[in-house]
């Protein structure tokens, strides 16, 4: 397949949260998506979106355990294409429990123990052997009963001193707080982690701090939900409707565009659910967001949003 290497390439990461089941939050996705959301249409299309983003340069892709069928659709993918460039990361700590179920009641369920951890870490590495490069804690909170597991922490110790990296990823209204603490675990006088995956978009800027700290201190940051789950895609705010219009992009990649203009940020996750929002997402640029307005919402405002946006 091929396609033009997208200038921003290497700093971008194709995350699979909205590809690996049938629902998902993100808002604009459900009429991406294939009409009959059965595993292999959901196959298919997740194979057409990781040939899409490694013809335009992407080499990094972003999964999770919770991520539905995720990382067998990524395992079978890297087999039947034999690419061996592609950087593979992904996360610990919550299981999907939907069933393939649109209405499923509950979807994933969140579990920070040394149980989870050892029969996770197993699963992915049936699935992906070694190509998992950083392994990450699944939206770490500074309430997490991680920070006092020993056990957890010298399991996962073990892991880091094996060669492998790993790294947290943080969600809710204390994310400055949980990635101040997360950073400063410590095993034998070594940092545990040295990867950090946070929310940060032009509604939720609270991170930003923390993250520009943890990249000062040799950590690597990534940047995810960056389109707030496609609040910011579908109805933006007008002055990311107004930057959208005059660039003659979307405005997904003026949200985009935001991200990578921070100085912090090492990689921006896209998540996609087709080809089609993959092409407009690679569309950004550092320069369609210029001269933006604090579009940021109080945390609490944004978090309580978040968790009321359906599955669907």
């Amino acid at each position: 397949m091929s396609a033009v290497v997208n200038p921003q390439a290497a700093r971008l990461a194709l995350g699979l949260a909205a590809l690996g089941r049938p629902a998902y939050i993100n808002r604009g996705r459900a009429g991406a998506l294939p009409r009959r959301r059965g595993v292999e249409e959901m196959r298919a299309n997740t194979f057409d979106v990781l040939d899409a983003a490694h013809a335009a340069g992407l080499r990094r892709v972003d999964a999770a355990r919770s991520y539905g069928l995720a990382e067998e659709f990524l395992a079978g993918w890297l087999d039947l294409r034999g690419h061996t460039d592609v950087v593979v990361t992904s996360k610990w700590g919550y299981a999907y429990v939907g069933g393939w179920r649109l209405d499923a009641p509950v979807h994933e369920s969140k579990e920070h123990s040394l149980a989870r951890f050892t029969a996770q870490f197993a699963e992915t590495r049936a699935l992906l052997g070694e190509q998992v490069s950083l392994y990450q804690v699944h939206s770490l909170t500074a309430d997490s009963p991680l920070f006092a597991d020993e056990p957890l922490l010298d399991a996962l110790a073990a892991v880091a001193a094996s060669g492998r990296r790993l790294g947290f990823s943080t969600s809710g209204p204390a994310q400055a707080d949980t990635i101040r603490r997360g950073l400063d675990l410590e095993r034998a006088g070594v940092r545990l982690f040295t990867a950090v995956q946070s929310t940060w978009n032009l509604l939720e800027t609270s991170a930003g701090h923390a993250l520009a700290e943890a990249r000062a201190a040799g950590v690597e940051v990534t940047v995810k939900e960056a389109l707030a789950n496609g609040r910011l895609a579908v109805d933006p705010p007008p002055a990311v409707a107004e930057a959208a219009a005059r660039a003659g992009v979307g405005p997904d990649a003026v949200a985009l565009g935001a991200a990578l203009a921070t100085p912090w940020a090492d990689v921006v996750l896209l998540g996609p659910a087709s080809p089609a929002q993959l092409a407009e997402n690679l569309a950004a640029t550092s320069a369609t967001a210029a001269d933006l307005p604090d579009l940021a919402e109080t945390p609490d405002e944004y978090w309580t949003t978040r968790s009321a946006l359906p599955w669907d």
